[in-house]
């Protein structure tokens, strides 16, 4: 109870502060609220590294995070959303967490199965655990539904992408790091060192012990680029895991640094507001440095 209280109390002053710093102005309220979180936000990257192979240069990757469907966001966004990554005809699609933001509370599953199966990618579809997934008994739940709608889950684990001509890059997936058990060196256990590699983690922050590995590439969510941010003083909230490296890209480490993608997701959570944190689909376009 005395926990409940306390998030209520925090919830409450978080929202008081941003709505003061709107200046209590209906109009701040309703763009905040109704405005922005529906101004999708496409970020296009390339991701050059030397150790990927001729054959992958054009590849296109897809990133979305954090729809936390069931909060704010509701099935016919969803749809859309699916629309529109489809019509930029990816050929591999990535999940970073959080599909639902309360899974066994969901009650709209079978609908949602089968707009998730629309997604096409010829190399596959790919997802990991967040937070959200693995909260209120949600785990079985999350991974029957990806694996039903053709999503490998990557639970510390690794998937080889493979072209015909034999050439492959490898993608990690680790498991959250608030609610699962992350572990790295198990997901890296059958990858050869010398490969591409690149990482899916919920958690931004784990990308501090991910550039300790041979590992080029971190793409990760769960912070929605702190989803509300005040001018001049940054994010009001930020969650564990996601303080360090709150949104966009980041070089770790000094040799042959890591570097990170922290995509601000679709949906919201806890407070239903957005403010200077679009929602956002992330594009990747692979290139060889050789």
């Amino acid at each position: 109870m005395a926990k409940n209280q306390t998030r209520r109390t925090f919830l409450k002053r978080t929202l008081g502060s941003f709505l003061t710093v709107l200046g209590l102005s209906s109009g701040g309220y309703l763009y905040a609220n109704r405005i922005e979180p529906s101004l999708l936000d496409i970020q296009e990257l390339q991701i050059k590294h030397p150790l990927i192979p001729n054959s992958f240069d054009g590849i296109k990757m897809i990133q979305f995070s954090d729809t936390h469907l069931g909060f704010q966001y509701n099935l016919h966004q969803f749809n859309q959303l699916v629309k529109k990554i489809n019509s930029l005809k990816p050929d591999i699609i990535l999940f970073t967490g959080d599909l639902m933001d309360e899974p066994n509370q969901y009650t709209e599953i079978n609908k949602l199965m089968p707009i998730l199966k629309k997604l096409q990618a010829p190399l596959g579809k790919y997802c990991i655990f967040g937070n959200h997934d693995h909260g209120g008994y949600g785990s079985d739940i999350y991974r029957n539904i990806m694996e039903t709608t053709n999503f490998s889950v990557l639970l510390n684990d690794s998937a080889p992408i493979k072209l015909s001509d034999g050439s492959i890059i490898y993608l990690l997936g680790i498991d959250d790091a608030m609610l699962g058990n992350p572990n790295l060196p198990l997901t890296l256990k059958n990858v050869p060192k010398n490969s591409f590699k690149i990482l899916l983690s919920h958690a931004p922050d784990l990308a501090e012990t991910a550039s300790l590995y041979p590992v080029q590439w971190q793409l990760s969510g769960h912070s929605h680029g702190g989803q509300i941010k005040i001018p001049f003083l940054g994010a009001l909230v930020t969650p564990p895991f996601g303080q360090i490296y709150p949104e966009g890209l980041y070089s770790i480490g000094e040799h042959n640094p890591l570097s990170l993608y922290v995509n601000r997701g679709i949906g919201t959570t806890r407070l239903p507001f957005r403010f200077m944190s679009k929602p956002e689909l992330t594009v990747f376009t692979l290139k060889s440095e050789k």
